[in-house]
């Protein structure tokens, strides 16, 4: 057999290939253009590589251009962890050197020493890694506007806390569409107390907002012209500069959260497994995409259920050496995965009497709030995965019908 690993830079990539006896056969170092790619394939077929036989490539990137060039036929690609690479890097000598050919060499002989312990990338459709990509980009942006929110509330904080009592009450807070719009048109308390009625009716008529526009007028206006302490015009000018500034990367930020939910939507309604999840309780489009992105649609990629849990982080570790054991919660896992998890089980609380009688009895077990809750998401997550793998949708009478001795059993 011969295995392939590759070094890869901005620039250019280092591609080392050794047979099973750990001979190099060959290096070479390509450009990272369609050129190179071309070369590191007819370097690949020169030694043997097929569409039956493919010689899998270990790369510490599961992305990119080149790993979608590597990504055709039924070669296997292994994202190399670059910490366990740096490890693998200490066997072959002690003088800590290191170089771009050397460490292709290194990932080319972990898949030719270890290649059954480490995963290669999962099969998934062009669609869910097409979700993947919007499902990801719309929770970056969602954090991107919690992060550019957070920094107006802090400067409105220093000199305009009345504007943070006229909106943080409202659903949405500084984000909603009302509170931009005021905001951009009196960034300052000076210019808050010239704001005439007509005109913060315009601004929410500008927001899109159509019904009670003259009473939360009227509110808006009260509240904005309330005694409260002031900057020096000079600094209280600059404080307002900056807030527009801020104001318009928000504005951005939440037509790229609803844009981006527009796409997700679209693309996620399209995949078969789509109906299957929005079965399940406390599951909506954006939050079933999420899920989907990151536990794909190959349904090899995981072995069984218990692989599946593990990877999501709802599972339990365990530690043990000789008297002592340890069971507590992973902290290596997929971040995105869990952090849907979290949501899906918060929500599920109300929309499913099963889901409710889980968490409180767990509650009455001893655990936390946040133990039981990734409890309830661990059970829901071995559901979805029978589901999926046998293509039937969530019934709540056959999911929640344990004991509650069987519950207090963690999985």
């Amino acid at each position: 057999m011969v295995f392939c690993g590759i070094d890869w830079a901005e620039a250019h990539h280092d591609v080392a290939l050794v047979n099973q006896d750990g001979t190099l056969l060959a290096k070479r170092r390509i450009s990272d253009d369609a050129p190179g790619y071309r070369l590191l394939l007819d370097l690949l077929a020169e030694y043997g590589d097929s569409p039956d036989e493919p010689i899998p490539v270990a790369i510490e990137t599961s992305r990119g251009l080149l790993v979608a060039a590597l990504r055709t036929g039924k070669r296997k690609i292994f994202a190399i962890n670059p910490l366990a690479a740096a490890r693998y890097r200490d066997r072959h000598g002690v003088s800590r050197k290191k170089s771009d050919p050397g460490d292709a060499l290194v990932l080319a002989n972990i898949l030719r020493t270890d290649m059954h312990a480490h995963r290669p990338l999962p099969d998934d459709s062009d669609l869910a890694r097409a979700v993947a990509v919007l499902a990801r980009a719309q929770q970056d942006a969602v954090w991107s506007r919690q992060q550019i929110g957070n920094q107006v509330r802090s400067l409105l904080r220093e000199y305009y806390p009345l504007a943070l009592d006229a909106f943080l009450g409202k659903q949405g807070g500084l984000a909603r569409p009302e509170a931009r719009a005021v905001l951009a048109a009196a960034p300052t308390p000076r210019a808050a107390a010239r704001l005439t009625l007509p005109q913060v009716r315009a601004a929410l008529k500008r927001a899109g907002r159509v019904r009670g526009i003259d009473a939360e007028a009227e509110r808006i206006k009260t509240a904005l012209r309330a005694e409260q302490a002031h900057q020096p015009p000079l600094v209280e000018d600059a404080m307002g500069t900056q807030l527009l500034a801020l104001l318009a990367q928000l504005d951005a930020a939440c037509r790229a959260v609803d844009d981006l939910a527009q796409a997700v939507e679209a693309s996620f309604l399209q995949h078969p497994d789509a109906e299957i999840m929005l079965s399940f309780p406390g599951m909506g489009v954006q939050l079933g995409a999420r899920v989907l992105a990151e536990t794909g649609d190959d349904r090899e990629r995981f072995a069984d259920a218990r692989a599946l849990k593990a990877y999501a982080g709802s599972a339990p570790i365990t530690r043990a050496s000789g008297k002592k054991r340890f069971v507590g919660r992973r902290f290596i896992k997929n971040n995105r995965l869990a952090n849907a998890g979290h949501h899906w089980a918060f929500a599920a609380l109300k929309a499913s009497p099963g889901a409710d009688t889980h968490y409180r009895r767990r509650r009455e077990h001893g655990d936390w709030h946040a133990q039981a809750q990734r409890h309830l998401f661990n059970r829901m997550i071995g559901q979805l995965y029978h589901c999926l793998q046998t293509r039937q949708l969530f019934d709540e009478q056959h999911a929640f019908t344990s004991s509650s001795a069987d519950l207090a059993v963690a999985a």
